[in-house]
């Protein structure tokens, strides 16, 4: 079994923890606002299962279907994950209407604060390691789900506040205007995953410092050629697809001219680790003086 699906099966056991420490603390006190963080909580038991198929799904080889491979599923994933976190912004803000029209005062508050707290730390610490190896992986899906359970965190945070100022002051209208703030908070982090979901989806091209660093490496490794040109990226999941046309002298045989590919494609994937490269070999005739100059 791969760390990777290992991560994703560790955030269905710690999401269901989590909710389950949530769901106490709102029965100790009857808080809507720590009602609403453990709400929240049932959206990433669910989308971390969500994650973890779509994970399975694109770690399939290519096939006859889908020659290009499986990577999209996790776009589709992180997608529904945006999706879900705005429903349960919205439930949120049905349970903090109710309570802003009938405050009451909360039962044992403190040790609610107290649980609710034990749930946030075990989220910040799971939150880390989804996004420092979804990242290190190149899994928009976990990236997704750790961004999200850092949202969590903090509205967590936010959460225990006011309570806590509600409890010292007796202003229990509080609890429910602090429940409608943590829904604001998570409709603002599901359209955020969304747009950057939808971005992949949509074929944007890799962020520029990698778009930089992949122009380098073809002017540099790319000697024998003249230049190259219609240079275009794109992303799915862990794989980065890059193609471009090769100019090379007229001369030069198919032997020099794939030797001249291989050696370009072998630094490119050094430099964008699960990149793919077809590169599109024209005979000198068909410079175009513009994209990117081979030094050497």
């Amino acid at each position: 079994m791969s760390t990777t699906i290992k991560l994703a099966i560790g955030s269905i056991f710690v999401g269901v923890i989590v909710l389950a420490i949530k769901m106490l603390a709102w029965w100790l006190t009857g808080s809507v606002a720590l009602f609403s963080d453990a709400l929240e909580s049932t959206v990433n038991v669910a989308t971390a299962i969500a994650a973890l198929i779509a994970i399975r799904i694109a770690m399939r080889p290519a096939d006859a279907s889908h020659p290009y491979g499986h990577e999209m599923a996790e776009f589709f994933s992180a997608v529904l994950e945006g999706v879900m976190i705005i429903v349960a912004a919205l439930l949120i803000l049905r349970e903090a209407y109710g309570g802003f029209l009938n405050p009451v005062a909360l039962d044992l508050p403190i040790e609610g604060l107290l649980v609710n707290g034990v749930a946030t730390a075990i989220n910040a610490v799971w939150a880390w390691i989804l996004v420092t190896r979804g990242r290190t992986a190149k899994l928009p899906a976990l990236v997704a789900d750790g961004k999200h359970l850092f949202t969590d965190v903090v509205t967590s945070a936010g959460v225990a506040f006011g309570v806590l100022l509600a409890t010292i002051t007796g202003w229990w209208i509080l609890d429910p205007l602090m429940a409608a703030g943590v829904a604001i908070n998570i409709l603002w982090s599901g359209s955020k995953i969304m747009k950057e979901s939808l971005s992949g989806l949509m074929d944007e091209a890799v962020p520029q410092n990698t778009l930089e660093t992949v122009r380098n490496v073809i002017s540099r490794e790319a000697g024998g050629a003249m230049e190259a040109h219609d240079l275009r990226t794109r992303h799915a999941g862990s794989t980065t697809f890059i193609d471009f046309h090769l100019v090379v002298p007229g001369e030069t045989t198919v032997f020099d001219a794939h030797e001249i590919c291989d050696r370009v494609e072998a630094a490119l994937v050094e430099a964008v680790p699960g990149a793919k490269i077809p590169i599109h070999v024209e005979p000198d005739h068909k410079q175009k003086h513009s994209g990117i100059v081979v030094l050497a």
